[in-house]
Parts: structure tokens; sequence; C-alpha cells
């Protein structure tokens, strides 16, 4: 039995995760659920998997989660703020943490729950982007098991040799493929893109996702962020790291050989997939995902990107190579950018513009503490408000 934190429940990759947990009834117990402000999804959540807590992130949702729990006669404990995702990511009874909070919110329980030495299941990128060198010495300080949950570096997990220790030319690999489905603006033309909206950003194709990184991916800046991501969870540089145009979100990444071998991982784009991998591994259980139909698929195609379509892409490259707090000033920007953007505050070509600004205005300094880290999002939050200010 594993006994598990979800932060982020009520969240796309927090509702799978349960509906994988509700099909294994005897290997799962869930002791935590958190979220934002989805009172009544994660009420809903409360009666099904009775967890011993229940966090909200306000203290208005907490009180009207507190009272429909108490009407309801389930002994849940109800806390609320950033303390108690931390509390409930690091008690003694848990094995294993879902982070699956989007965003710079999830980055410090997810940190806590490394520092304790938890098995996590990491599907919140932003932690890595933003403090991967401080992240990965936690993980390593502990002994934490670290498995990728997004399902491009779930796939590379899997396609890499077993013990894969972080040295990719002594395992005999030559490159990591990182394929992207190229969201919904893949074909539009770029004169028409200044005048989409979020309702159409947040159309992907292929995924069901959350509006943030359902924009994300629109501007492909969601496949900037899991290329850094990759380099911190496979220790592979820039050149290492191919983003692949891939539409048909059927293979979920590929890792090539030097001998010319080139393994992929195949499945239909459904997270359950990863998620069930993660949550069972070394073993394999059932996800509820149907099987892939070759015949179905009948073609696959590949493209390379295009960076003047996507800048965003560009732009996390840029940060990857410039190291230190460019990351985190990348993804601090984007934040504030897609949000605005969501608003209908800004078009959605502000999105990069704002992003470069920030890089552009701040300086890159070296990372050797969670609070170089928050200071640079800080920073970086100022001047991409300050941008906005000014259109």
């Amino acid at each position: 039995m594993q006994y598990l934190t979800i932060l982020g429940s009520t969240g796309s990759i927090g509702t799978s995760t349960l509906d994988v947990v509700a099909r294994h009834p005897g290997k799962f117990k869930i002791v935590a659920l958190t979220a934002n402000c989805h009172v009544d999804l994660l009420f809903r959540q409360c009666q099904q998997f009775k967890p011993r807590y229940a966090v909200m992130l306000g203290g208005d949702a907490a009180a009207q989660l507190r009272e429909r729990v108490r009407e309801a006669g389930l002994e849940i404990e109800v806390l609320s703020g950033a303390a108690a995702l931390e509390h409930v990511s690091v008690l003694p009874e848990v094995d294993t943490v879902m982070a699956a909070i989007v965003g710079a919110a999830g980055l410090q329980p997810t940190l806590a729950a490394a520092r304790a030495g938890k098995k996590i299941l990491l599907a919140n990128k932003e932690t890595l982007v933003m403090a991967g060198n401080v992240f990965m010495d936690a993980v390593r300080a502990s002994g934490s098991v670290l498995l990728p949950i997004d399902s491009e570096h779930n796939a590379i997990f899997q396609a890499l040799p077993r013990g894969y220790d972080g040295d990719l030319a002594g395992n005999g690999v030559r490159r990591i493929l990182l394929t992207a489905s190229g969201g919904p603006f893949r074909n539009t033309p770029l004169e028409e893109l200044q005048h989409v909206t979020p309702e159409q950003a947040c159309a992907h194709p292929n995924w069901s996702m959350g509006r943030k990184i359902s924009v994300d991916s629109a501007s492909m800046m969601n496949k900037g962020l899991e290329v850094i991501e990759a380099h911190w969870l496979f220790n592979a540089s820039a050149d290492d790291i191919q983003v692949v145009v891939h539409p048909q979100s059927v293979i979920h990444s590929l890792v090539e050989y030097v001998d010319g071998s080139v393994l992929a991982q195949l499945g239909n784009p459904d997270m359950r997939t990863p998620i069930a991998y993660g949550l069972a591994w070394p073993e394999r259980i059932d996800s509820g995902v149907a099987p892939l139909d070759l015949f179905k698929v009948a073609t696959m195609n590949f493209t390379a990107p295009d960076f003047e379509r996507f800048p965003c892409l560009a732009l996390a490259y840029q940060a990857l190579r410039a190291a230190g707090t460019a990351p985190a000033i990348l993804n601090a920007a984007n934040e504030v950018a897609v949000a605005a953007f969501l608003d209908k505050r800004i078009p959605f070509l502000y999105i990069p513009r704002l992003i470069e600004a920030a890089l552009d205005a701040l300086p890159v300094n070296a990372v050797g503490s969670l609070d170089d880290v928050l200071g640079a999002d800080a920073e970086a939050r100022r001047v991409a408000q300050q941008q906005i200010g000014k259109l």
C-alpha cells in the first residue's frame, strides 16, 4: 500500500491521478488532497477518498470546505495556506507526493517533499525550471526517488537504459528527441496570431489541460520549459535536446543512441499512462487508457520547430544556455504574461515580448539558494507587470 499526498488534486493531473488510484483500491491510500480555490470539487474528492487532510490555499475557501466537511460528518482536518501545503508534503506516513500544482506556487511544497526523502511524481515543471540545481541537490542529499510525469519526460525515462546514471555519452546516448504537438496554431498564418483569443489558445487539438498550460502549449513555451526540465532530469545540455513537432501526439518522446537505434515510447495522448507508470514504478498497472490503435493512427508526421512562429521556444533555449537565474526570470515573466493574455489585457503575440523584456532588463545571477530563485522570480514579475502598464 502506498500512502499519497496529491498537491493540486482538482487540476487535470490531480483528477487523472485520482482516476488511476480509484482503479486500484488495494494499492493506494490518499492521505492528503490540496487545491487552490475549487471548493466543490475538492469536497467531492474528500467524500470519495476520505483523506486525513484537505488543504485550500485561501482561508475563505478553507472555511467553506471545513463547514461542508463538518456537515457531511467526515473526519478530515481542513488546513489552509502555503505552509499547510508543505506540511502535508512531509507527513511521516506519506510515501509518495504527486506534485501537480501549476506554476511557481508548486515549488516550495515540492522542494519540501524532496528534502524529506519522499518519492516524488513530478508534474510541476516549474520546480526544475526555477530551481533545478537546488531541487536536484535536495533529491540527491535525501535519497528521494524522482519520477517525471510530464508525458515527454516520462517517455524519455522509459526509453533510457534502466539505471541511467546521468551520463548520456557513457550510456551510449547521442541525444534526446522531445516531441511537441505544435498546439492549435501550428498552421495558423502568422498575421492572424495577433488576433487569437484565449478560447482559441486553450483549444488544444490532442490534450485536455488547464488554461495556463494550454496557452503555454499554444506558444510552445510549454515545450521550452520542458527542454529546461529535461536538462535537469537527464543531465543533458541544450545541444543534447532536440524538439520535434509531431502533430499526432502518439510518440511522446524518443532517445537516440550512438549505434543508430532510436527508442520511442508510444501511446494515446492521455496523462493517466505516465501517472500509472509513476505510481506503480518499477511495475506496471492498468491506467484506464484505451490501447493504441496503430491502424487508426495510420500516419505520423515530424517537422522541425519554427522559431519565428514560436519565439517562446527560442527564449527558453536562450535562458537554459544563460543558466543561473535566467530560467526563473523566463518562467515568472511568462506566468505574468499568460495571466494577462487570459484576462484579455494583452494580445497573444505580446507574451514573448514581455518575456524578452524581462530577460533583457534583469541581470543573470548564480543560484546558490532558494532565496536567489525567489528574488529573481519577484523581480521578473515586477518588470513584466511594468511592461503591461506601458501598453
